[in-house]
């Protein structure tokens, strides 16, 4: 999958950087003891995750219980190494709505395991993306209400205030780790109301100043 940087450059996104445990109202809910994170807790998603808005996700046979997880995305336009935290938001070109599915039964089998979350994530269609909204329409990125709805139902809702690591916090982190390039997406974590997903569901995410995203589910 290509998107469409504001400045008219079309990139295909190099490295899904996805944020886990950032709400902390998410973490209870899943039942996390441990102190909240000190760092920004990452793991990564292959491209080929990647599902446009108006397309199908495809529940695995792998799994019986595949859930949804809302999220603000941020959109690298100007890569690069070290930012400042002052300077990071100025590295983000636009943002989207996006979903980070997750099979829950392999990745807690993984877990259990001491093992790595990359089958639980990294299915194919496990990283829909809804249109990129320019970053200076959107304005400050703590300051907006994400909404899921599935079959007409709110299923979650949250504030980006509640992030525990803020958009320029994690841009200037990853930034230490990885070198940023263009079309780069970073998924910033979910709000508390994850759940299952079924066959024929139908999924909409929605933002303040953002472009809706919409998909169906369907088993293979």
């Amino acid at each position: 999958m290509h998107i469409t940087l504001p400045s008219g450059e079309t990139v295909r996104p190099g490295k899904l950087l996805c944020i886990g445990r950032n709400y902390a109202a998410h973490v209870r809910e899943m039942g996390d003891v441990a102190d909240l994170p000190a760092e920004p807790v990452v793991f990564l998603k292959p491209s080929t995750a990647l599902l446009p808005s108006g397309g199908t996700v495809a529940l695995p046979r792998q799994s019986a219980d595949v859930h949804h997880e809302l999220e603000l995305v941020a959109v690298i336009g100007t890569g690069g190494r070290h930012i400042a935290e002052a300077d990071a938001l100025g590295h983000v070109a636009a943002y989207a709505l996006g979903l980070d599915l997750t099979a829950r039964d392999l990745q807690a089998r993984a877990k259990a395991n001491k093992g790595p979350w990359s089958v639980a994530k990294g299915f194919d269609t496990f990283a829909p993306l809804g249109p990129l909204t320019p970053a200076e329409q959107v304005g400050d990125p703590q300051a907006l209400t994400i909404t899921l709805t599935i079959n007409g139902e709110v299923r979650q809702q949250g504030t980006t205030d509640h992030m525990i690591f803020p958009v320029a916090r994690l841009v200037s982190y990853l930034s230490s780790v990885f070198t940023l390039e263009p079309g780069d997406l970073i998924y910033t974590g979910t709000p508390e109301g994850v759940g299952p997903l079924h066959d024929g569901d139908r999924l909409e995410a929605t933002g303040t100043g953002l472009e809706p995203l919409v998909v169906t589910v369907q088993a293979a």
